[in-house]
């Protein structure tokens, strides 16, 4: 079998599908039983549902967005059906990984089964997490600025909880920084000079074990360093201006859930956007898959002041939107997609030896 399909299988097993449902359903559920809440359930049917609609669209919008980035990233190699395959795939190793670790090695194989070659494929799974985080870097100091101290939540939580999200936020942004600096350093000015670095480190004899790694990971800098040169700036401008907007569409879904229960004014709306930006960057540490469990915990303390006795059902919608469906999405776009590109290479493998045998 190929390794990279034995690589996709694994990732996608079963049960690395159930862990994350189970953990968002059991924390969905104590969010309920733990004070008698099943009764707010009934206030569903208090909601607005144009703006529950709006949610929706958004969500499509959005997704529209990342394959109109995907296809600009390989200058429209993908066909805008094959975008469709890469970003369900993408999306759905997302959910059943965790946040920090993210879908990037199945994105790369999923693109290189698309035609596009290895080195191609690295460099566009390193921009869009290059690009991803340099959102995150230049938004969050931005909303701290525009909100003051209000974007960090203290509904419901003592003032320990406060500092420790404070914390938790700090130590996740610098990561982050750190770790996006460094890629933009070893992508767009010295990538042999990284991978130097990374072999002479990994020469001291604390770090040996990952020499072979570091090899490879140095290697891989090097060939996607060497597909991105000479992009124009247009191909700039398009990819990041699509960054920007799928990333503000991710944030202003939450928004219209928000304003679907309860009346929100445009200083609240830039307040929900800005607590929204702190969540995900705080989440970005989460070690559960897709945050399953973590974010309908956290979720009440960041919103619940604008919600009120609705936050609960606002947080199940949320997920039942924005996560949920990818792994019911994945699931059937999945079989289709090995399939087609797995079951193409083997024909492809078995015309060769044909004309092999023909030709002795």
């Amino acid at each position: 079998m190929d390794q990279n399909k034995k690589t996709i299988l694994k990732n996608f097993s079963p049960i690395k599908i159930l862990i994350p449902v189970l953990l968002g359903l059991g924390a969905t559920a104590w969010l309920f039983i733990k004070d008698d809440k099943l009764s707010e359930l009934k206030g569903i049917a208090e909601a607005n549902w144009w703006w529950l609609a709006a949610a929706l669209l958004v969500l499509v919008i959005r997704d529209l967005g990342y394959m109109y980035r995907i296809r600009s990233l390989t200058d429209k190699f993908l066909s805008w059906r094959n975008s469709l395959d890469v970003i369900m795939l993408w999306e759905f190793a997302s959910a059943i990984t965790p946040s920090v670790v993210g879908g990037t090695t199945i994105a790369t194989i999923v693109l290189n089964k698309e035609g596009i070659s290895l080195g191609k494929s690295l460099a566009y799974v390193m921009v869009t997490a290059v690009l991803d985080n340099m959102f995150f870097i230049i938004a969050a100091p931005l909303a701290l600025l525009f909100v003051q101290g209000e974007v960090f939540p203290t509904f419901g939580l003592a003032e320990s909880d406060v500092n420790a999200l404070k914390m938790a936020f700090y130590i996740s942004y610098s990561l982050i920084a750190v770790y996006t600096f460094i890629m933009i350093y070893a992508l767009f000015v010295r990538p042999r000079a990284f991978k130097w670095i990374l072999l002479r480190l990994t020469s001291w004899r604390l770090f040996r074990k990952w020499r072979i790694n570091a090899f490879q990971h140095g290697n891989e800098i090097v060939w996607a360093s060497e597909q991105l040169r000479g992009k124009n700036f247009n191909y700039w401008a398009r990819v990041i201006i699509s960054t920007v907007f799928v990333w503000c569409a991710r944030y202003f879904l939450l928004n219209c859930l928000i304003a679907a229960f309860t009346d929100v004014t445009l200083s609240e709306h830039l307040l929900i956007i800005s607590r929204n930006l702190i969540f995900w960057i705080v989440m970005l540490v989460a070690i559960t898959p897709g945050g399953a469990g973590i974010v309908e915990m956290a979720f009440p303390s960041f919103f619940g002041l604008f919600l009120g006795r609705f936050s609960n059902i606002v947080v199940v919608l949320y997920r039942l939107i924005t996560y949920y469906p990818y792994l019911v999405l994945g699931s059937i776009f999945l079989p289709k997609w090995v399939a087609k590109v797995f079951g193409r290479s083997s024909v492809v493998a078995e015309e060769v030896s044909y004309h092999d045998a023909s030709a002795k």
